[in-house]
């Protein structure tokens, strides 16, 4: 493990210590985060982006950093910036992660790692869904499956990019139903808009992503739901989740540090961010963005984030983009 990694169970409990005294950055002895810089590794628009915006707003709004910069690096599912975070050395820097992060680690076989990293928080997730157009033939989850196996590639699926959140819970669901993941025809898009172009013109069979990207068209008829990923259903959607066939999955964001920093900033920086947490200001971002709110610190974030790495590659080799 990565020498940040190694730290957090060390200051996990002095970190939860501060963080629980309701202080802010700026009133911790003199101890203070003068300027935070944010890095969103992706381009502006995307989910990390909006992530990154929405903290920025809201840890100005709520007073605990005098400045704030967020800075964009964009490409290969967020390994260029996490590439760069090893060579910060800045104390007061956090950057955006998830997990289709931890998917593009392995897919494309990134030197940095997360494992590098130190993390701090666990902030918001999305649970995905699994849709088809509303006149198609498959009414369940089952059906869906069942002609994947019948058929193999004749039944098409579309969701984000290879690698990505969506493409991982296709492989997850086949594997549910021991489907060799030969027989899984995905076809990638660089976002929800245009999946939901594919899926609206009849273009695919299926299609997943995150239930933002399709709730509109599901509540407009368009669009019916076979299911959500997460551990809670969505009533509005009329839809199962996959507990029964033991798939959970939910596309969550958070934020890391470098993994250089001293136990003493890992602590600031986990003290501004559960403030911020705490803010109003923040609350009224999450019910702007539609967010969930999912927040872990401590050991408890570090020992998540393992196990989603842990997690993830095997479910990469099942669909065969990693080997």
């Amino acid at each position: 493990m990565g020498t940040g990694w190694r730290r957090a169970v060390a200051v996990a409990a002095a970190g939860l210590v501060l963080a629980g005294c309701g202080q802010s950055a700026k009133s911790a002895g003199g101890d203070s985060i003068a300027k935070l810089e944010i890095m969103a590794p992706a381009d502006p628009g995307g989910g990390w982006d909006q992530t990154a915006r929405a903290m920025q707003a809201a840890v100005t709004g709520a007073k605990l950093v005098n400045s704030v910069q967020v800075s964009n690096v964009g490409g290969a599912g967020g390994t260029v910036g996490l590439q760069k975070l090893t060579s910060e050395r800045s104390e007061s820097f956090l950057m955006i992660t998830g997990l289709v992060m931890v998917g593009a680690v392995e897919t494309n076989a990134s030197q940095a790692r997360l494992e590098e990293t130190t993390p701090i928080a666990r902030l918001t997730a999305e649970d995905e869904v699994v849709v088809v157009p509303a006149d198609s033939p498959y009414k369940t989850i089952a059906d869906l499956l069942n002609a994947v196996n019948e058929k193999g590639k004749g039944v098409s699926i579309t969701g984000g990019s290879a690698g990505g959140t969506d493409h991982i819970l296709a492989g997850m669901l086949l594997k549910s139903k021991n489907i060799e993941s030969s027989k899984l025809n995905y076809v990638a898009h660089s976002g929800g808009g245009e999946s939901l172009a594919a899926l609206l013109g009849k273009k695919v069979d299926a299609g997943i992503s995150g239930i933002g990207e399709y709730k509109e068209q599901i509540k407009a008829g368009k669009l019916r739901a076979l299911g959500t990923s997460g551990p809670n259903p969505h009533p509005e959607l009329n839809a199962p989740t996959f507990k029964d066939l033991g798939v959970e999955l939910i596309n969550w964001r958070g934020v890391v540090a470098p993994g250089s920093i001293s136990a003493e900033a890992k602590t600031r920086l986990t003290r501004l961010v559960t403030d911020m947490h705490a803010s109003q200001a923040w609350k009224d971002e999450m019910a702007k963005k539609g967010w969930t709110d999912t927040f872990l610190t401590g050991t408890e974030f570090s020992t998540f984030l393992f196990k989603e790495i842990g997690r993830v590659k095997p479910a990469l080799q099942d669909i065969g983009l990693v080997k």
